[in-house]
C-alpha cells in the first residue's frame, strides 16, 4: 500500500519533469525510470481498487479446498465470490444486479436461458459469457439471438470472464455476464 501511495504521489512530479525537459537519449544523469518499471503490473491493476460499495466486483477468499491462485481471482470450481460473499452455481450479472442462473453446463445455455435480455433496459453493450474451465464454441443460433438484443458477445473461460466483467463495470460501462462455475468443463 505504501509503495502504491509513493508511486501515485510521485506521478505529478514525474509528468511535470517530462513536460519541461525531454530526456536525452544518452544522458546518464538521473534518468527518469519508465512508467512500466515505476509501477508493477499489480499496482497498475489495483490503482482502480477503490470501487463503490454498491458496485459488483468478483474477488476471492482463500478457500481451504481450492488453490489460492484461483480463489483470489473471484471464482472457484463450484461458484464465485462477489463483494466478499460466496455464491454457489452459475450467475447472471447485469450492471450491478446479481442473480442465480439456471444453466449448470454449457449445453444448457440457450436463448431461453438468456431471455431476460429481451426486456431489460438499458441494454448492456456486451454480454460476457463465462463458459466454465475452457472456451466453448457458441451455437450460431444463440449468437443471432444475442445480436438481436443489441448486445455484442464475448465468450471466454469463466476466470477471464469475471476479470473482464470487473474491468468493464469499473469503467462505468453497461455490461452483463452469464457465468458458469470454473469447474464446469465440456
Amino acid at each position: 500500500m505504501a509503495v502504491r501511495q509513493r508511486a501515485v504521489s510521485a506521478l505529478p512530479t514525474l509528468l511535470r519533469t517530462l513536460r519541461k525537459e525531454p530526456l536525452k537519449p544518452h544522458s546518464h544523469v538521473n534518468a527518469l525510470p519508465s512508467l512500466r518499471r515505476a509501477f508493477s503490473l499489480y499496482d497498475q491493476i489495483n490503482l482502480i481498487d477503490q470501487v463503490p460499495e454498491d458496485q459488483l466486483r468478483f474477488q476471492g477468499l482463500i478457500l481451504v479446498s481450492y488453490s489460492s491462485s484461483s480463489a483470489n481471482l473471484g471464482y472457484n470450481d463450484t461458484g464465485f465470490t462477489v463483494n466478499g460473499v460466496e455464491y454457489e452455481g452459475s450467475l447472471l450479472c447485469v450492471g450491478n444486479m446479481l442473480m442465480s442462473w439456471k444453466p449448470k453446463k454449457f449445453s444448457e445455455i440457450t436463448a431461453d436461458s438468456l431471455s431476460l435480455f429481451q426486456v431489460i433496459r438499458p441494454i448492456p453493450e456486451i454480454l460476457i459469457l463465462g463458459c466454465g474451465r475452457n472456451i466453448q464454441h457458441v451455437d450460431p443460433e444463440l449468437r443471432r439471438f444475442i445480436r438481436s438484443t443489441g448486445m455484442k458477445l464475448e465468450a471466454v473461460d469463466s476466470r477471464n470472464a469475471a476479470s473482464t466483467y470487473n474491468i468493464l463495470n469499473e469503467e462505468g460501462r453497461i455490461v452483463a455476464a452469464a457465468l458458469l462455475p470454473h469447474g464446469v468443463s465440456a
